[in-house]
Parts: structure tokens; sequence; C-alpha cells
């Protein structure tokens, strides 16, 4: 499965993806994260130190890496230069699983407490006025486009705040996206942006509470998204701890939020992936940028008889 993190600034959203993919982790099962937030704060959130997390490899300093190794021989994409961010798999592409050892991610992600752990990389001084930061996570969304999990494994990924996925068509490479939202008038928004422009694309959009204190909160939230809100967050002293530099285990995490982690593994366990429409729209996108910006000749790289599934890695 894969699942994403969105929702407001400042909303935890870090704080709640770090939560989930410890609580896998924990539980020994086999989970991949991207910290693909221009703030990139999730490997700390995680349990590194400062002095860690900023010489940790970078996938959008490895783009040109990441390139190569995925067109293979895909004779539709000549070099790498050819491929932009939205470039899908076609008869020839490398094809990754997320657990798998290949020179992608020997160069860019690493090993942290049982989780294998890809950065987008932080926005520099020399990226000011010359790229966005779509640059990077295009990176992030190359590999998704490539990539092939199956049940039992997890990529998780701690996106970008607001509703900036719909720069691309990164925003539909996930099973499920769980929203973070406070019980607050601006929280709420994002979440009605992002659900109104998820509607037509088969988003599962899932709403998760955050710093929730008391049933007036509560209220508000299940006011203000009705069905579409799974459970909460409340005040946490083991989140706290964390911030102050002082990690525990996930276990001893309150028995009211762990619930609530309980519950999210479980929406993501039950959904089923349409691999058709994920290929589908991993197309759709990569024409409309074809056409909006990155040249109508980048058409030709669209392979009409590849759809990407399990079975060509068997």
């Amino acid at each position: 499965m894969k699942i994403a993190f969105v929702g407001k600034g400042g909303s935890g959203k870090t704080t709640l993806s770090s939560l989930f993919v410890a609580y896998l982790a924990d539980a020994g099962l086999p989970v991949l994260a991207i910290d693909a937030d221009i703030n990139q704060h999730l490997a700390v959130a995680l349990g590194a130190t400062e002095e860690e997390a900023l010489s940790w490899p970078t996938l959008g300093d490895n783009m040109a890496l990441i390139k190569d190794y995925l067109r293979g021989d895909n004779p539709r994409i000549p070099d790498a230069a050819s491929m932009i961010k939205t470039t899908p798999p076609g008869r020839g592409s490398r094809l990754v699983r997320p657990f798998e050892d290949n020179p992608v991610f020997t160069a860019c992600f690493r090993q942290l407490g049982g989780i294998r752990l890809g950065v987008t990389g932080q926005f520099d001084e020399d990226d000011l006025g010359v790229k966005c930061y779509h640059s990077k996570v295009g990176a992030a969304e190359l590999l998704l486009n490539h990539m092939i999990d199956v049940d039992g494994e997890y990529v998780v990924m701690d996106m970008t705040a607001g509703a900036d996925a719909f720069a691309s068509g990164l925003f539909t490479r996930f099973d499920v996206t769980f929203l973070v939202c406070e019980p607050t008038v601006r929280s709420v928004g994002v979440y009605r942006q992002y659900a109104d422009y998820a509607r037509d694309f088969g988003v599962r959009l899932v709403v998760v509470g955050n710093k929730v204190t008391d049933a007036e909160d509560v209220e508000f939230l299940q006011d203000q998204v009705g069905g579409a809100l799974l459970g909460w967050l409340s005040a946490s002293a083991h989140v706290r701890a964390a911030e102050r530099g002082a990690a525990r285990p996930i276990a001893e995490l309150e028995p009211r939020n762990l619930k609530t982690l309980d519950s999210m593994r479980t929406a993501v366990d039950e959904e089923q992936r349409d691999w058709g429409r994920y290929q589908r729209q991993a197309v759709e996108f990569h024409l409309r940028n074809a056409q909006a910006w990155a040249g109508a000749d980048l058409v030709s790289q669209v392979d009409p008889e590849f759809v990407l599934s399990p079975r060509l890695t068997v």
C-alpha cells in the first residue's frame, strides 16, 4: 500500500506520519518512508539527530541516477535527460520493489530503526529564484511511478503542506491519503480544497483529527468533515517528549491515540489497488505535462500496451 500524509502547514502532518511509520515498524511490518515535505523533519521525528538528518543523501541530488536507472532499455526513452517527473514506465523500464537492493536505494535510502527512509532534500540557497520544490519531489514521483509494492508492504510519504501536490499527478499515486486536520476553520478549509481537487480521480481521502483537546473539538470536526473523519489524536505527552528530543517507544503512546493508529492501519489494509487505473492516471498526467510545458514530443514516451502489475516482478 502507498500512503500519503497531507494537511495545512503546522497541522501536525509530519508528527502523524512519523507516528504511523513507527507504529508499522514496531509491528514488524516492512515500511519505506519518504520525506517529501519542504521542511524535511521526518528523519528527526523518527529518531535521527539533526546532524544525521543533514548528512542524509537526497533523492533530489540523485535525480540523474534515478532517471538513468529507471529508464533501463525502454526504447521510447533515449536518454535520462529526456525523462520528466511524470514519465510513466513502459516495456524495457526498470521497475523497483520497495525493499530490494538496487543502485537508487543504495545511494538515496538509509535504515533508521527498522525503517527504510529516503528524503527529497531541502530547498537550498542555490535553488532560490531558479527552481521550484517540485524539481526535488519529482524524483519521488518517478520512483512511485515505477514501484511495485504488494500486500503487506507499506510505502509512506510525508507530503508538502496544503494542496501543493496537485501541481503534478503525484496525488494519484496513493491508495489512501490521510489528511491531518486541526479543529480550526483554516485547517478544514484545506480539507475542502483537497477533497474538491481530488474528487474526480478516485482518491481515497481520510481525515485524521489532530491537536484535539475536548469534546467540542471532536464535534467541530464531525460537523465539518462528516464521514471522512476516521479518528483523532489528542494532546500527547509522548509527542511532546519526542519534540524535546526524548523519543519514546511507540508502544508507550497513549492508548486512545494508539487506537487511532490501529484504525488507520485497518483503513489502509482494506484498500485494493486498481493497477489499470493507476497506470492510466500516470499516463494522463504525463500527457498533460507534455502538452503544457515539457514538449509534445514526450507524448511518445507512453507505451499504450504496458500496464504496471505485480506479475511483472515474478
